[in-house]
């Protein structure tokens, strides 16, 4: 029996998760949910699976169904320590964390704090301080199995290691392909600055959350999967190339010594890896769509467009900067995508308010600790903030 608790069940990984979990059969059980304020999907799923706990960080949407619970779930208060109560709840032997944005980053750290093992969907915390908390993961003999699509496919080609023995990788690996599909604007000839809300969500070949839909537009979500798997797996810039690959078949590849390269391939389907995760080390039979190779008309390979999508040169300069630079990008890029959606700024100007208030950062390099994590993406939102306020980022020039 594998118990599961699932951080963010009401998202696009949390529901994959569920649809994953509900054809694997009794030897998977969820045990807590945890959701922000999709009441009506929250009920429906607490129903279905039943947990013994369940938590809405939304005040108002707790109010809605503390008393619909049924027999045998106990809703926990609306705040963060309930998400780290689950995280590291001792009968759990599974946590996935689907969470967005750096709301995930102490239920982390709770259940890396417990020995968990993680399916971690919420790459944010991996920016702001990967190489600390791979570092706790080996403290606390916790284990990280990496849930998007793109650092499965890495992990899955890694075929020498399991999720505690990536430093032994690297005098073999060459190169690791990190593909990207482009996002909705890969081929887009027209400006980028007219771009609306609504044309940023329309991506070509996965349905995500908003955050991660508008990220993928920018290629921001791929300077962060950079930063994460040169965590995750501890690799060199130098051998992360990222490569545009709009049919996203080749979810990813790593290339060996010996020139062999390795390619996981598969569906655009977000439930292969989650169900990954979730059997690992087993495989079992999945409700994912299977390839037709023979429907695979052609499959395209382009070098990215640094200069057309700043956020992927942002994101390498943070990195390679170190120190708080990192969690500084995180949390601009969440605030600058928000401000996006309200349209209260260009598609153009995301990239031109994180750069403003990282050049306006003064740190130093090296390896940052949690707590100077955390004070840095607190820091930088209200950084961001007056930037948005004086509107100096417009003046920025990238």
């Amino acid at each position: 029996m594998k118990n599961i608790v699932i951080l963010g069940s009401t998202g696009s990984i949390g529901t994959s998760a569920l649809s994953c979990i509900a054809g694997l059969g009794a030897d998977y059980r969820v045990i807590g949910l945890t959701a922000n304020n999709n009441v009506d999907l929250f009920l429906k799923q607490i129903h279905d699976f039943k947990p013994r706990f369940a938590a809405l960080m939304n005040p108002q949407a707790y109010e809605q169904v503390k008393d619909q619970m049924p027999k045998g779930t106990r809703l926990l208060p609306p705040e963060m320590e309930s998400f780290t109560f689950l995280a590291s709840l001792p009968s759990a032997d599974l946590v996935i964390n689907g969470l967005v944005g750096a709301v995930g980053f102490m239920p982390l750290i709770s259940a890396i704090k417990a020995g968990k093992t993680i399916a971690l969907a919420n790459k944010e915390p991996m920016v702001m301080a990967g190489k600390t908390i791979m570092e706790e993961c080996q403290r606390w003999e916790a284990a990280i199995i990496p849930v998007d699509s793109e650092p499965s496919a890495i992990f899955q080609c890694l075929t020498d290691a399991d999720e505690t023995t990536y430093n032994k990788m690297q005098d073999r690996i060459s190169r690791v392909f990190l593909t990207a599909s482009g996002g909705p604007f890969a081929k887009r000839k027209a400006a980028l600055s007219t771009v609306t809300p609504q044309e940023a969500l329309k991506h070509p070949r996965w349905k995500m959350g908003k955050k991660i839909t508008i990220d993928s537009a920018t290629l921001m979500n791929k300077g962060f999967e950079a930063i994460e798997i040169m965590n995750l797996f501890n690799l060199p810039e130098e051998k992360v190339q990222i490569v545009i690959h709009p049919q996203s078949i080749i979810h990813s590849a790593v290339e060996y010594v010996d020139g062999s390269i390795l390619a996981q391939m598969g569906a655009p389907d977000m439930r292969l890896p989650i169900q990954y995760a979730i059997t690992y080390p087993e495989r079992k039979p999945s409700p994912a769509q299977k390839l037709n190779l023979f429907e695979v008309a052609k499959l395209e390979f382009m070098e990215p467009d640094f200069e057309r999508f700043p956020c992927l040169s942002l994101a390498f300069e943070a990195y390679r900067l170190g120190g708080i630079y990192p969690a500084v990008l995180s949390a601009v890029d969440e605030v600058a995508v928000d401000r996006f959606l309200k349209e209260e700024i260009k598609f153009t100007d995301i990239p031109k308010l994180i750069y403003t208030v990282l050049k306006n950062t003064h740190s130093g390099g090296g390896k940052v600790n949690l707590n100077q994590a955390a004070e840095a993406d607190a820091m930088a939102r209200e950084a961001a903030l007056v930037s948005l306020q004086s509107k100096s980022y417009r003046k920025a020039i990238i």
